[in-house]
């Protein structure tokens, strides 16, 4: 079985819900405390063994690449005035067993084709996607790994997924599944952003794809959809006519990061849980919580 070792980070996106933040910087270069999400996946993918990561990339994400590129003036600054805890963390941004590759996305044709885009880097094996404004906290083993233990298992594809409120399917690509005797949910149908009266379940897809290669002969034949866009949906749906694939119900607590609320939720519990800052955190909001919130509501 083919062990995963590349991962597609789709990254073109304008991030609209975070105007102006990001007019000029990325919205994957929003940070939790003190790391980007693009981080938080790229580490989450490293660790679960896709040591090449594959960014689709489009017009003002440069600070993408310059994150993950080596920054020498800085690296002498802090070793000349003997800051090396800082300087193992600037040099632990990128592991030295990772790689990065970028693809420019010309046009943003959405997701399908972001996908697709990587097609040439990724060949015949298979791999993962990583939506990074999706941030999956784990206690264990991150998302990847997990998935890529499944994939082990079965050959197929792998689809990470969650339970959310019937009123919000008309938000993601849900999917209709059906339990096998062995207890894994293979998926029977899939369909982008449903109004909840047409959804046939409320098993959403969130943020992380293992696919089989297979997927971008199916891109390839995928005709525009939604929002005019080549969805991704659209080409696994064409993929269960040849394919299993499986409906992983992932270990974790997901935070919705491409919606400022979700954002605001991993800021506090991230924080909360910061080696450094989590304990002081901790008592400021409890002694703003005791003040009332009266004066800062508007």
């Amino acid at each position: 079985m083919a062990k995963i070792r590349k991962a597609v980070f789709p990254v073109a996106g304008l991030g609209t819900r975070f105007l102006p933040a990001t007019k000029a910087s990325p919205k994957e270069m929003l940070p939790i405390v003190d790391k980007p999400l693009i981080q938080y996946a790229a580490e989450e993918a490293e660790a679960g063994g896709a040591h090449q990561l594959v960014f689709i990339t489009g017009r003002s994400k440069r600070s993408i690449e310059d994150h993950f590129d080596k920054a020498y003036e800085l690296e002498s600054e802090l070793e000349q005035a003997g800051k090396h805890k800082l300087l193992d963390i600037v040099r632990g941004v990128m592991p030295s067993s990772a790689s990065c590759i970028y693809v420019r996305q010309a046009v943003a044709l959405g997701l399908g084709h972001a996908v697709l885009c990587a097609k040439p880097v990724i060949g015949d094996e298979p791999f993962v996607v990583l939506l990074a404004d999706d941030l999956i906290r784990t206690s264990g083993k991150g998302v990847v790994e997990q998935m890529a233990d499944v994939h082990a298992r079965h050959g197929c594809s792998v689809l990470s997924v969650q339970e959310v409120p019937r009123e919000e399917t008309h938000k993601y690509g849900i999917v209709e599944v059906e339990r096998g005797s062995d207890g894994v949910m293979r998926v029977i149908s899939i369909v982008e952003k449903p109004a909840p009266a047409d959804a046939p379940s409320n098993l959403a897809v969130v943020g992380r794809y293992l696919l089989t290669p297979r997927i971008f002969e199916k891109l390839e034949q995928t005709e525009k959809g939604s929002g005019g866009e080549i969805q991704l949906t659209d080409g696994i749906s064409d993929l269960l006519k040849d394919e299993h694939v499986i409906a992983y119900p992932f270990e974790g607590k997901r935070y919705d990061c491409g919606s400022k609320l979700g954002y605001l939720e991993a800021t506090v519990e991230y924080g909360l849980a910061h080696p450094e800052l989590g304990e002081r955190f901790s008592a400021y909001l409890r002694a703003f919580g005791a003040a009332g919130f009266g004066d800062f509501q508007s």
